[in-house]
């Protein structure tokens, strides 16, 4: 008996707890109902907006919170009006395979491997960019560099979509070991390896 009770008890309990959809004939409850609030559902027609959409657009300038991009020198390679001369990165020899591997990828078909600006792209008779260790190449800052690669330049599209940030940072200090590659002397050669090259040297 007292098991009936209780479960008698429960049910009462739960059943006071659930409501009924509300009348068509009573729009004043249904208005009015917490439980039943009116809403549009996702691609549902609307008959309030011009053109019939409940789903609104983004507002022209809206930015998720944690996505403004503030760091104009990270984000875009400048402070201010001037290009930054350096990299706002760690530059790690992480960060240079990155870079080389990135490189070789999306650069490579034009510039070559080496920077020189003759990779199979301009073979096959695509108009070809600048050598990377010309004195032009060697002059650019890092965040003209950057920003080349953000948003192309005459031939060159954008690779902005295709390239994250770090990426294309990754790819201006991989420019910058290619063009100290065609610039170097055996003075920038560590110790523990001038000797293999000056033999190399003496051989040929």
């Amino acid at each position: 008996m007292k098991r009936a009770a209780w479960t008698s008890v429960a049910l009462v309990t739960l059943l006071a707890g659930c409501r009924g959809q509300p009348s068509e004939k009573s729009p004043v409850h249904l208005i009015e109902d917490m439980d039943f609030q009116p809403k549009y559902q996702a691609m549902e027609a609307s008959s309030f907006f011009a053109d019939g959409r409940s789903m609104r657009p983004l507002v022209a300038g809206t930015i998720a919170q944690g996505m403004l991009e503030e760091d104009d020198a990270y984000f875009r390679g400048k402070n201010g009006d001037s290009f930054v001369s350096k990299a706002p990165i760690e530059v790690t020899e992480g960060v240079l395979h990155r870079g080389q591997e990135r490189f070789d990828i999306f650069c490579a078909p034009c510039h070559d491997r080496s920077g020189s600006g003759r990779g199979m792209a301009v073979r096959r008779g695509f108009p070809p960019p600048i050598d990377l260790s010309s004195e032009r190449g060697l002059t650019m800052p890092d965040g003209e560099i950057f920003q080349v690669i953000s948003n192309g330049v005459r031939n060159m599209p954008s690779y902005r979509s295709q390239i994250p940030v770090d990426d294309r940072w990754a790819i201006v200090a991989w420019v910058r070991v290619l063009q100290r590659s065609q610039h170097g002397s055996l003075e920038d050669v560590p110790e523990q390896h001038k000797k293999s090259i000056e033999s190399e040297s003496g051989a040929k």
